[in-house]
């Protein structure tokens, strides 16, 4: 009997330690175009639909390649999907690309893309604002990225616009094309997608005034208590860092700011931008 209960011990910790192992497994991470993430575990990629299934699921689902931007494996490994060719804006075909004069060595930012990953609604302010901050950046630490000159952001999105470009679709040009519209070798494609969470925490604030009597033995209390109740906002950013050369991308990365503040994202963008191949020490 003993033997039997050991043995039924020692199974159920053989079946516990599998059930750890298999629910502490790692995921494959689809990044979507439209910033949303998916984890599961892919079982099949072609040239056309990626099949995956969600955790603790056995049912095949299919993606098609021209939603996804990024997967990042289990693994490590990172593939990411360059469905350019097929866009359907207005500057996705080389024959009605009106080109610009090709400049040397210089880099364009273009717009950011600044999108609420809950509801898919992005903000041209911010837009243009991440845009502005990653420009100045890049002024400010010229010294930096010599021999490369940064391009006027009037410049680059004059050019955008005349090319029916913005932050909505400038994700679906190629950046073939977009190199030619804007005449330079070097851009810097950023996206920002977040979400919001709240917390409620109360604060309780107690006064009041104790009165001891004539013979000391009695004691009058008058107690105040007053509870406010404070919600707060916390943003949860993922920073997209994409760097191109000659068309080529040269550096990809992607970056959570430890703190979920409003405008941290910022410094996400100031620590990818310091680690990319542009960038010198002095």
């Amino acid at each position: 009997m003993k033997i039997k209960k050991a043995a039924a011990i020692l199974l159920l910790f053989f079946i516990s330690i599998f059930s750890f192992a298999q629910s502490g497994k790692k995921l494959d991470k689809i990044i979507k175009r439209d910033y949303t993430i998916i984890e599961g575990t892919i079982s099949k990629i072609s040239d056309k639909t990626v099949e995956y299934s969600l955790p603790g699921e056995t049912l095949q689902i299919v993606l098609d390649v021209s939603q996804i931007a990024r997967i990042d494996f289990a693994s490590g490994r990172s593939q990411t999907f360059d469905v350019s060719q097929e866009s359907t804006s207005p500057s996705a075909s080389n024959s009605d690309v009106v080109s610009s004069e090709m400049k040397p060595n210089t880099i364009a930012v273009l717009p950011v893309p600044y999108v609420n990953s809950d509801n898919q609604e992005g903000s041209e302010d911010m837009a243009k604002f991440a845009q502005n901050d990653i420009y100045n950046k890049l002024l400010d630490k010229s010294s930096n990225i010599f021999p490369l000159t940064v391009q006027d952001l009037r410049t680059t999105n004059t050019l955008l616009h005349k090319a029916g470009i913005d932050h909505n679709n400038v994700d679906e040009t190629s950046i073939e094309d977009l190199q030619k519209i804007l005449g330079v070798d070097n851009i810097i494609a950023a996206k920002i997608s977040y979400t919001i969470g709240t917390a409620t925490t109360a604060t309780t604030y107690n006064s009041g005034n104790a009165k001891v009597s004539d013979n000391n033995k009695k004691v009058t209390t008058n107690d105040y208590s007053t509870t406010t109740a404070n919600n707060q906002l916390y943003y949860y950013y993922t920073v997209y860092f994409d760097l191109y050369k000659n068309a080529s991308k040269i550096y990809s990365q992607t970056r959570k700011p430890f703190l979920a503040v409003k405008d941290s994202w910022i410094d996400s963008v100031q620590y990818l931008l310091k680690r990319s191949p542009i960038y010198v020490k002095k």
